[in-house]
């Protein structure tokens, strides 16, 4: 039996799938509504950082670049999560969406790293950050396993390129 077509292999490209979908619900209602843009966005970063929830070193690039361009940083991460998306459903260049996704949940994890307050337990810094970091393992998973063989685009590329190189 061929690897890729092995139940893990599926089982990562379904999940690679349903992963992009959510992905889609993210980035759909950010490039959609307007509102994001124009002040959701800008509202989300300032609370972060009157909440002190955002790591040290972060917090110069929230204020000097995300609230000086809230407009474009907003635009950038709702069309990010969009392209994430859209790579992941159709399994087409997985890894650099991967790559993208995993760069997003680090930036998230260190906006709002230190939501539980400083001085918490280590373990409710982790706890707070479920919705980030689950995700950066599973972009670690789809990069390192090249989920876009398996039921995508990716896997398709890989096939004809491997059939013109034979056949050259």
């Amino acid at each position: 039996m061929n690897a890729e077509r092995s139940a893990p292999a599926r089982t990562t490209a379904a999940v690679r799938i349903l992963t992009g979908v959510i992905f889609l619900f993210f980035g759909e209602y950010k490039v959609a509504d307007r509102a994001f843009a124009y002040g959701g966005f800008e509202g989300w970063i300032r609370g972060f950082l009157t909440q002190g929830m955002t790591v040290g070193f972060f917090r110069p690039v929230l204020v000097n670049v995300a609230l000086v361009h809230p407009v474009f940083c907003a635009r950038l991460v709702g069309w990010g999560e969009l392209a994430i998306g859209v790579s992941l459903v159709l399994g087409l260049f997985v890894r650099a969406a991967a790559i993208g996704g995993a760069v997003e949940m680090i930036l998230l994890a260190l906006a709002t790293w230190f939501g539980p307050g400083h001085g918490a337990p280590l373990w409710r810094y982790f706890g707070a950050n479920l919705d980030h970091i689950p995700l950066l393992f599973l972009f670690a998973i789809f990069y390192a396993t090249q989920a876009g063989n398996v039921w995508g685009l990716d896997g398709m590329r890989r096939t004809r390129s491997a059939t013109r190189r034979a056949s050259s």
